[in-house]
């Protein structure tokens, strides 16, 4: 019998749209959507790829939290922690490292300025996670409500030791040389700096989705989100993909939070804490435990924060939380569901 037998039943062309490939599309109705209402092609250029980076830099913070949510079934609301330690950590090696590098007018110096505070913010974020993980979440396996409060305590510890380290003052800091300023083709202009999020942020998305994809730990993480017994009967040590995948987490919020310092050119202790009400919005829609979910979740949330912010600034505040109203009504497992998710 021929496997690849055309005469097979395939699904109906709604199934099949409403199934893998509409949220995919989303991003793309929203933004043609946009472009009817706001009229203008520049603007709605200029206004799209603003929201692309702001999405970006979302899913760099949220994805981690995501598979750790999927995964460990760990609701943890210290994630905002490494997001301010990581900024704090960017800074301080931009400041008191490579200040000459930051300023210096060539694309290799800022880039290397760029990638040691990327490094520095990842490993102690990771590090930081590591105790986080083992000291305060591990005890509450299993306990919601005490993983709550616990985690939430663990951030404020964090912020309190950033005010005593640091000091409880904001601290300016400036964008690499080369990315500052905008390119302009007509009446379009777009933030260097906002380019250059976005595409780290995608290549951060492709390189997490390979692992997921085509590596053998990526095989065991993804196994684990589904049927975490299962894998454990196959002899795997899954509290060490766990430990693994939250140091991860932690380390890819540290470098979420350099990029989202830079972005606002200013980083305080509450930044973290800030930021969460997106990144949980995103890893909601997206589906506990997807990658994939949590980009496409990103790109609406960016999107729709720009687009609302120039058309109704009013509502704009508002407009993720109806997002994700929204969202859950079409999709109450959010846009990529994780079979054995929680």
């Amino acid at each position: 019998m021929n496997r690849n037998d055309d005469s097979a039943p395939r699904a109906p062309l709604m199934d099949r749209l409403t199934g893998e490939a509409l949220p995919v599309l989303a991003p793309i109705i929203l933004a043609l959507a946009a472009l009817l209402a706001i009229g203008s092609l520049p603007t709605w250029l200029t206004l799209t790829l603003a929201g692309l980076a702001m999405g970006m830099m979302i899913f760099v913070m949220a994805s981690g939290l995501t598979l750790v949510f999927g995964l460990m079934d760990v609701l943890n609301f210290g994630h905002g922690a490494f997001i301010a330690l990581g900024a704090f950590v960017g800074v301080t090696v931009l400041r008191g490292v490579f200040p000459e590098y930051l300023a210096a007018d060539s694309v290799t110096l800022n880039l290397v300025a760029m990638a040691a505070a990327i490094t520095a913010a990842a490993l102690v974020t990771g590090a930081l996670g590591w105790v986080f993980e083992r000291v305060i979440v591990m005890p509450v396996y299993g306990h919601h409500l005490k993983q709550i409060l616990i985690t939430m305590g663990g951030l404020i510890v964090v912020e309190q030791l950033i005010h005593v380290v640091w000091g409880p003052n904001e601290i300016p800091i400036e964008q690499p040389a080369t990315l500052r300023g905008s390119f302009t083709m007509g009446e379009f202009g777009f933030e260097k700096y906002r380019l250059f999020a976005a595409l780290l942020g995608i290549g951060i998305f492709l390189g997490l989705r390979a692992v997921l994809k085509r590596t053998k730990i990526g095989l065991i993480i993804r196994a684990g989100v589904e049927n975490r017994e299962m894998v454990e009967a196959l002899g795997y040590r899954v509290t060490l993909v766990f430990v693994a995948v939250f140091v991860a987490g932690s380390a890819l919020a540290g470098l979420g939070g350099v990029m989202w310092g830079l972005y606002d050119q200013l980083v305080f202790a509450r930044m973290g804490m800030d930021n969460m009400i997106l990144v949980f919005i995103v890893v909601i829609i997206g589906g506990l435990g997807s990658v994939e979910g949590c980009f496409i979740g990103a790109l609406l949330v960016g999107l729709i924060a720009n687009y609302t912010g120039y058309l109704a600034p009013t509502v704009a505040l508002g407009s993720n939380i109806l997002l994700m109203v929204l969202i859950l009504m079409w999709r109450p497992q959010g846009l990529y569901p994780v079979a054995g998710s929680q």
